[in-house]
């Protein structure tokens, strides 16, 4: 494992055996601790709705850190755990009216505002050694269908942000590749909670109960489709 993203072994488990590996059927969903002084995170909330089985896999979900580094060691802390199929983290995304199907992570933190742990990293490589950029290992259009043929807004992102998302989303998929697992990763943005939007003005948000029906419709999409939708998800702007 790269030095960056070298996970602490003596907390973790032993690795399952490799026949449990070969038969692999979990569903690994992460959501993140609230944070910029909100009471609460949908990309967490949203996870105790989830069922406890998605087409067939077991879902396992994980509460990560809103923190620059240690997000990611917990998260592939689990991957080491679990030997999931499929990685799918969620963030919260205040602002957006849809969900949001993150398509790109780029190698760099450039923080806005300081993490849960008071650190602010500017232009900063997530990897030192890493490449400047990674796609989603989802079908990324084949999920956003999904989740509007349920009923819900949805659609394709070109740009995860330069905050912990972006730097999780990068994060995960830079372990995969680096580790030889065989997992496929995504990341997923959800508007606010309704509720935080009591004290915000013309403020897109969303019941968490519509966002966890999305999450589901996504996960049924990525596992049933090994290569994307030929339809276009382009934007202009």
């Amino acid at each position: 494992m790269p030095p960056e993203l070298k996970i602490a072994h003596d907390r973790h488990p032993e690795p399952l055996p490799r026949e449990r590996e070969q038969g692999r059927d979990v569903v690994l969903v992460t959501g993140f601790h609230p944070f910029a002084d909100e009471s609460c995170n949908p990309s967490w909330d949203l996870c105790g709705l989830l069922p406890p089985r998605i087409d067939g896999m077991r879902v396992e979900t994980l509460s990560v850190p809103c923190e620059f580094r240690r997000s990611i060691e917990i998260v592939a802390s689990a991957i080491e755990r679990h030997h999931p199929e499929l990685v799918i983290c969620v963030g919260q995304a205040g602002g957006r009216a849809h969900v949001s199907i993150e398509r790109v992570a780029i190698n760099v933190d450039d923080a806005r505002i300081a993490d849960n742990a008071g650190e602010q990293p500017i232009d900063e490589r997530i990897a030192a050694n890493g490449p400047p950029a990674y796609f989603a290992t989802v079908p990324v259009k084949a999920m956003a269908a999904a989740i509007r043929a349920a009923g819900i807004p949805a659609e394709v992102s070109n740009t995860a942000g330069t905050y912990v998302c972006n730097h999780l989303m990068y994060g995960v998929l830079h372990y995969i590749a680096a580790s030889g697992n065989r997992a496929r990763a995504g990341f997923i943005h959800v508007p606010y909670a309704e509720q935080q939007v009591l004290d915000k003005r013309a403020i897109p948000a969303m019941a968490v109960s519509s966002m966890a029906k999305a999450i589901e419709a996504a996960i049924v999409a990525a596992h049933r489709h090994r290569h994307d939708v030929p339809v276009s998800e382009g934007a202009l702007e």
